[in-house]
């Protein structure tokens, strides 16, 4: 049996009884603030997130710690090596000192905090170019075929397949070397940095252009397509106001966990010596110039190691967080 109704009138002074004495209504979320919420749930994934933001800030504001720390990455600290031992730094753990936290290289005696700090903004600043550029080329030609199809998307996947084709390595490798000299009006670093940022971000489009071309395919069937349709958008419209909003999800998710690859790439470039040239302080250059002096000092090679391995394992965990806070269907 129902509880009945109380219809007596309130006494003067005393709160009348309204229908929101009863539960509490629901409040709607946008999908960017359950996207929110699931991402914070996933202690990894804001963990990676917290490292990239100070990694990104450590690379914007490199040359104005160095100048209110006084450190330099150019500066030869000879005293701090033995010659009797090889020119190796004196003292444990590769010359480590409340000047120098992180120790000294061996070849000249720079210090290799300010060298990490000065290699960052080198690695971000390759890493983010390339991936703009290839997330530009990639997204534009992906949706397009994704969107016309026929002929359209026979003559983009067919030359996606041949950008994959190509030894990337390889090609990086005699287009760097290749241009070591000067071109296009540039020289020195500015040059070194544009090459690596053409060569990275321009051959690796098809990845990108795959991941959104798969999803155009998907997206231009959906009522929302079929609407902008009917009320007379043409082509153009439907594909930057209609489906490229709807891409932005997997397009940022892709870009977290390329980033990482790009960085990768460009150190392993510049390993080899064809990518950031000395003095220029790069992560790559510093793991080149270790492998002599590992085995006596290996403290030269395990920094940028390290400066690697977690700038590219943050990155990660941020792409995989984003992934599966970005998926409609997960939980």
């Amino acid at each position: 049996m129902t509880t009945p109704i109380d219809t007596t009138p309130a006494a003067p002074g005393e709160p009348a009884a309204t229908a929101s004495a009863g539960p509490a209504s629901i409040e709607g979320r946008s999908l960017g603030r359950i996207a929110w919420l699931r991402f914070r749930r996933d202690k990894a994934a804001v963990a990676g997130g917290v490292v990239v933001i100070l990694l990104v800030l450590l690379a914007v504001l490199a040359k104005p710690i160095e100048s209110v720390f006084g450190l330099s990455p150019d500066a030869l600290h000879q005293d701090l090596l033995d010659p009797n031992l090889g020119s190796l730094p004196i003292g444990s753990f590769g010359g480590m000192s409340a000047s120098h936290p992180l120790g000294v290289d061996p070849l000249q005696g720079r210090d290799l905090l300010s060298r990490i700090i000065e290699g960052s903004w080198v690695s971000l600043l390759v890493a983010f170019g390339a991936t703009v550029l290839s997330n530009t080329i990639g997204t534009v030609l992906g949706v397009m075929a994704g969107y016309y199809g026929g002929w359209v998307d026979t003559v983009i996947s067919r030359i996606m397949d041949t950008f994959l084709a190509f030894p990337l390595l390889l090609f990086a490798i005699s287009i760097s070397a290749s241009l070591q000299g000067g071109a296009f009006g540039l020289h020195g670093l500015p040059l070194h940095l544009a090459v690596l940022i053409f060569v990275i971000g321009f051959f690796n489009w098809p990845y990108m252009g795959r991941i959104v071309r798969g999803q155009t395919l998907s997206l231009r069937e959906r009522e929302f397509v079929f609407a902008a349709r009917s009320l007379g958008a043409r082509g153009p419209f439907i594909l930057f106001k209609e489906l490229l909003p709807n891409l932005v999800g997997p397009i940022l998710v892709y870009s977290t966990l390329l980033i990482p690859t790009n960085i990768l790439f460009e150190a392993a470039l510049s390993f080899l010596g064809v990518g950031i040239q000395p003095p220029q302080a790069s992560w790559g250059g510093m793991l080149n110039d270790a492998i002599k002096y590992y085995q006596v000092d290996p403290e030269y090679m395990v920094v940028p190691g390290l400066a690697i391995f977690i700038t590219v394992l943050a990155f990660n965990l941020l792409g995989d967080g984003l992934r599966d806070a970005l998926d409609p269907r997960s939980n």
